[in-house]
């Protein structure tokens, strides 16, 4: 029995018993969108499957780099974990539909897990957007791509080297080069077995512009095993890299000479006939629920733009002119705008949002977009006229720019009415305290090491965990 068929507990304790498994590895986001987990005896992982297990809630009480949200109870009091409460564990449910298997550890098992109370749970707070689409008879589908940099190095080299004169995978600006993805062809074709092997397959795959740079996207599914796949594609894409003496790099923007790195999110929208409602079949247009899914994202993504920008380095990507936008404009085919809409037949028809950088956390950025999306379909939102040239010379009014920085975004979001009714309050309440940290450590950083635009904390920080 392949592992991906596995639906319920006992078919998940057959296969386990079957084939002898003595391990199995679990893992569960953070706030950063980093996987945390750990190995598990397989009658450990029985007893949890059925009783869920304690996992200490520091995980989401420290940022990218363990260090603990404010040591003392007078910093960053909305923190759902801190020094306050102890740091108790927190009760975790296994997911028995999310089971893959590592290729490259033994063939081990591996599932995700969410935390039982979704309050703070990245992967709870997706769910909680989705059931209010199913309270509506409506379903999401979803897609991430990711653009990532490559480097003949080491996770010791790169700090030694203190980010500088790093090498490159391979040399040169060549965007969709066959020569490079050939000559580089036995790497590649590891990506697309480790992709299909664990059941995130890719849709495509190929060099984008920047020495060393690598688009994939993952092919599209449910909108919540879709933030799966994207999930573990930025972990294990890692792991594969670094297993062949290179590294990975996915933050927003790691050096100015280099547009930033996307991580793109396509989104259609289905009714309970497994019908798509973003196409009008009268005339084969765009449908009155596209545009106001459209006019969702224009209103509200600047209030929740954090949650697809969510570190210091994601706004050193959102400039004029580096294939990333700066504005919540809309057109059709059109790259330079925030939303691009792709016609096509009813099946195909979908949003491209173009905000998100490939540093988001999966979860939050797919809910952030399909939140702002609903709430234009229950308003019924009309959007702007659509950009049909270079959206970076409009002149348009703040509220239709995305946030300057971290610190803007955050107060923004912590402040919106619409955040705390769809996200929850205390949701609002952490995240934002979360990112009003990451915002003060960066600005409490020594001089950077060097004095280039992209500081050297942030590329100590991000350069490979996020």
């Amino acid at each position: 029995m392949n592992i991906r068929e596995l639906s319920n507990n006992e078919e998940i304790i057959n296969f386990l018993n079957q084939n002898s498994y003595e391990y199995v590895k679990v893992g569960i986001t953070d706030i950063d969108g980093v996987l945390r987990g750990k190995y598990m005896h397989v009658q450990k992982f029985i007893k949890s499957l059925k009783e869920g297990f304690g996992f200490c809630d520091v995980i989401f009480g420290w940022d990218s780099a363990d260090d603990l949200y404010g040591y003392t109870s007078a910093e960053n009091k909305d923190v759902l974990s801190g020094w306050k409460t102890g740091y108790p564990d927190v009760k975790v449910q296994i997911i028995p539909s999310s089971g893959r298997i590592i290729p490259f550890e033994k063939e081990t098992p591996f599932f995700l897990c969410e935390l039982e109370e979704p309050e703070i749970c990245p992967r709870g707070i997706l769910n909680k957007i989705l059931k209010k689409y199913q309270e509506k008879g409506l379903t999401a589908k979803a897609s991430f791509e990711y653009e990532f940099f490559l480097f003949k190095e080491s996770p010791s080299s790169i700090r030694e080297k203190k980010f500088t004169n790093l090498i490159p995978f391979t040399p040169g600006m060549f965007g969709y080069s066959v020569l490079r993805s050939s000559v580089e062809s036995d790497f590649y074709q590891k990506i697309l077995s480790m992709c299909s092997t664990m059941d995130m397959q890719l849709e495509g795959l190929h060099t984008e512009t920047g020495p060393g740079v690598i688009e994939g996207a993952i092919s599209y599914d449910e909108a919540m095993i879709s933030a799966d796949k994207a999930t573990l594609f930025k972990t294990f894409m890692k792991v594969l890299a670094q297993k062949n003496n290179l590294i990975a790099n996915f933050m927003a923007k790691w050096s100015e000479n280099y547009p930033g790195q996307s991580g793109h999110i396509h989104c259609s929208i289905w009714d309970k006939s497994n019908k798509p409602i973003f196409t009008d079949e009268t005339n084969n247009s765009f449908s009155e629920d596209f545009k106001f899914f459209i006019g969702g994202l224009q209103k509200y993504m600047r209030e929740f733009c954090v949650l697809l920008a969510p570190t210091v380095n994601s706004y050193q990507r959102l400039t004029p002119g580096a294939w990333a936008p700066i504005s919540l404009t809309w057109g059709i085919e059109n790259r330079t705008v925030g939303f691009r809409a792709i016609p096509g037949n009813p099946q195909s028809q979908r949003i491209e949002n173009r905000l998100p950088g490939a540093d988001a956390n999966p979860y939050l950025a797919l809910a952030a977009m399909l939140g702002a999306g609903l709430l234009g379909i229950k308003e019924k939102i009309l959007p702007s006229a659509s950009t049909d040239n270079n959206a970076y010379f409009l002149n348009l009014q703040e509220n239709m720019q995305t946030p300057k920085n971290l610190k803007e975004a955050s107060s923004l979001f912590k402040n919106s009415q619409s955040a705390q009714e769809l996200f929850g309050d205390r949701f609002v309440k952490h995240f934002s305290a979360t990112r009003d940290w990451e915002y003060l450590q960066f600005k409490r950083s020594k001089k950077p090491f060097h004095s280039k635009k992209i500081s050297y904390w942030e590329l100590n920080r991000y350069f490979e965990i996020i």
